[in-house]
């Protein structure tokens, strides 16, 4: 069952300059989303989920590339394509071929983007909000930034590793059990961890500095500097965290 987080704000004293303090934790309890409930049952199908799934860490499939991964007939896979698109969940668009015409492919939508795990609710945007316009500018900013340190101590006990590789593919499985899709990649030169999901991606759109602060983030759990590029299409997200030198943690100033 997804987790829904959201923040707690309770101001508790000023300091020697006179500015307010405040004491920030995060609430957090399980229970099942009716609304992606409702939309899995609407979908049904075991094999629609899997298509659903199977886009969901691309930036587009042709059904032919989907019938290759799923072990489905062309027809059968191109059937539920065009009944999900029917019901809002794909859309298409046309990819260059080096030769004859562009391909069809098929790609989600923000509809879909409904179905996989969300960490913050409308709670935690409107909370954030209420502290910035009770306490400053500033006071949201604080308040993430105090998230994202606690955050980054607790990936730091289950992230360990001599070489930033080794931190690199732990830290990939655990943003992944966390619903962030996350995929290692890597050639001679570049380490790359590539999410498809983001699990807070209301709280990125309200908050741009989340974008900031999760690079930020990485860099202190791998010891490497990190460079953050997100890209959108439809209802396709890709986060590519390229991480530059290190080695041993501690090496990167934090």
């Amino acid at each position: 069952m997804p987790r829904v987080s959201f923040f707690l704000i309770f101001p508790i004293k000023t300091d020697k300059a006179g500015r307010l303090c405040y004491l920030v934790k995060v609430w957090s309890e399980f229970h099942p989303s009716r609304m992606n409930q409702k939309l899995i049952a609407e979908i049904g199908k075991s094999q629609r989920l899997e298509i659903i799934n199977r886009l969901k860490r691309t930036q587009g499939l042709s059904v032919t590339e989907l019938a290759e991964l799923l072990g489905m007939s062309y027809m059968g896979v191109k059937q539920h394509c065009v009944d999900l698109e029917k019901e809002g969940y794909l859309d298409t668009w046309r990819r260059a071929k080096g030769i004859g015409r562009p391909e069809l492919i098929y790609r989600l939508t923000e509809r879909a983007h409904e179905l996989f795990p969300c960490a913050s609710n409308s709670m935690t945007i409107t909370l954030l909000e209420n502290a910035k316009a009770l306490f400053g500018p500033a006071a949201a900013e604080k308040l993430l930034f105090s998230v994202f340190q606690k955050k980054a101590d607790a990936y730091r006990t289950k992230v360990r590793g001599e070489t930033i590789a080794e931190r690199a593919g732990k830290l990939t499985r655990v943003r992944d059990s966390e619903g962030h899709m996350a995929e290692i990649e890597h050639d001679a030169a570049v380490i790359r961890i590539v999410e498809h999901h983001c699990p807070i991606h209301d709280l990125l759109k309200a908050f741009p500095i989340v974008a900031r602060l999760e690079a930020e983030l990485f860099t202190r759990v791998l010891g490497a500097a990190v460079q953050r590029e997100e890209a959108h299409a439809s209802g396709l997200y890709r986060c590519v965290f390229t991480l530059h030198g290190g080695g041993r943690r501690g090496e990167i100033a934090e």
